[in-house]
């Protein structure tokens, strides 16, 4: 078992990296590249690293010290989220004045990473819990990944784009969705989940380490 300080360093660690990951992500959705004529956003090559520490967590912690670090994470992320968003929209420094003024953009982006977070993470922690007991290890961040990445981004794009008061994003949001969600596959499946064996390896043997040395 982790010592009480090597959790609570644990849980500020992971806590930190999931604010800066949604944070990241959020304001990446906002700025749209091509990529082989598909229109995707530069968001889907970040938000994946959220996955990889949200199954490493349920791997080493449990359900409910996952379930924790999401909510934990998710009001200041939110308000950054904001903030980040209205100073720096579409990549442009707008000033400080304009947190002054009310964005309803931004806010959606908002409200819609709560709703997709919470829920895709939800969801992947159900599906990991479920899965992490079988003898192949792969299997269970791999299913989590697949069905949490599609839970995701189908909540998160139709709150935040759908008729949204941004021509482009309105008019092409099915299409950055349908490409998000490959790239973010793409990503987790040839990236995060050897990441995930490697890093689990490592804790298994820094946490055996710790045992005996207790």
């Amino acid at each position: 078992m982790f010592t009480q300080p090597q959790m609570k360093r644990a849980l500020f660690v992971l806590v930190s990296f999931h604010i800066l990951i949604i944070c990241a992500s959020n304001y990446l959705v906002q700025l749209p590249i091509q990529i082989l004529s598909l229109h995707t956003t530069w968001g889907a090559f970040s938000f994946p690293f959220v996955y990889l520490a949200t199954d490493l967590t349920v791997r080493i912690f449990g359900r409910s010290q996952a379930r924790k670090i999401i909510f934990i994470s998710m009001l200041p992320a939110l308000i950054l989220t904001y903030i980040i968003g209205v100073l720096f929209q579409q990549g442009e420094f707008q000033h400080f004045s304009s947190l002054l003024n009310f964005n309803s953009f931004v806010l959606r982006i908002a409200f819609a990473s709560f709703a997709a977070y919470c829920i895709g993470q939800l969801m992947d922690i159900l599906v990991f819990a479920k899965l992490r007991q079988h003898h192949t290890w792969w299997l269970a961040p791999t299913a989590s990944s697949i069905i949490g990445n599609s839970v995701d981004t189908l909540v998160f794009f139709s709150i935040a784009f759908y008729a949204s008061s941004n021509p482009f994003m309105s008019q092409n949001w099915p299409e950055i969705a349908s490409v998000d969600y490959g790239f973010k596959l793409i990503v987790s499946l040839s990236l995060f989940i050897p990441a995930y064996g490697l890093l689990l390896t490592y804790l298994q043997r820094k946490l055996a380490h710790t045992n005996s040395i207790i």
